[in-house]
């Protein structure tokens, strides 16, 4: 394992110009490196079906996975379908929802989403992408969370923490998120796109925090380009790495 000491000898060729096999190489190092840093890694949303994956990513708008997952036992129990959210009535979903701010906005996504999903779908989520982002309140993001979880088809999924660790390791320069989507998914095969999002975003929620990264804690600093960006120290570095939440044993499972 390479030590914090030994980190400066790899990164002294960040200034140069790197080729695109290098930073190929590069890349598929660090997935492999993140692997073994988060083994567990996988969709921090709590469910068991594609709809409840689809209904509680549309949730976790503007709010944490935590709060998410502590109000959608209740909702799934109550709207078991995609027409009992079609039907459901107003006043007692943002109830429900109300724990997780812009509770009226959300009831109306999700009733919007529920009658779309009958009208067009005949009450199923869709396998594809371009059935997925025509659903309302639904983007490429949750789209490709619903279809890498939910359905084993490989999607890169680009949230705050993807983007953000992505251009600090230097995948890609790019801040639209479609553009980040199809810069880092060309240096990586198909079949890791997936995987690639969960090892990237957790690390970005334990790690390489927004604010102060904790750089002397990072398990992949001798591959990171803007390695001394944040808090290279170890001891104060390993004080600003965040603990994973604890979740129920179906977190996020893969379904069958």
């Amino acid at each position: 394992m390479t030590t914090v000491s030994e980190r400066g000898s790899e990164n002294t060729a960040k200034n140069e110009p790197e080729s695109r096999l290098a930073l190929v190489r590069r890349a598929r190092r660090i997935n492999r490196e993140l692997a073994e840093t988060y083994p567990d890694a996988r969709a921090e949303l709590d469910f068991t079906t594609p709809l409840e994956l689809l209904v509680a990513t549309v949730l976790s708008a503007q709010t944490t996975d935590v709060r998410v997952n502590q109000t959608t036992p209740e909702l799934f129990v109550m709207y078991p379908d995609a027409r009992s959210y079609a039907e459901a009535d107003p006043e007692e979903l943002e109830e429900i929802l109300r724990p997780l701010g812009f509770f009226r906005a959300k009831a109306r996504a999700v009733i919007g989403l529920g009658q779309a999903l009958v009208e067009r779908f005949d009450g199923e989520v869709p396998g594809r992408l371009e059935d997925l982002v025509t659903l309302p309140g639904v983007g490429r993001k949750t789209a490709n969370v619903v279809l890498g979880n939910a359905f084993g088809v490989p999607g890169i999924t680009v949230d705050t923490h993807f983007g953000r660790v992505a251009r600090r390791l230097g995948l890609t320069s790019e801040e639209d998120a479609v553009k980040v989507e199809a810069a880092v998914g060309e240096l990586f095969p198909k079949k890791d796109w997936t995987m690639l999002s969960h090892h990237l975003v957790w690390h970005g929620r334990r790690v390489c925090i927004a604010r102060t990264p904790a750089c002397g804690a990072c398990s992949i600093a001798h591959l990171c380009p803007s390695y001394g960006v944040g808090e290279t120290d170890p001891e104060k570095a390993a004080k600003l790495v965040r603990p994973a939440p604890e979740r129920s044993p179906s977190a996020g499972l893969p379904l069958k």
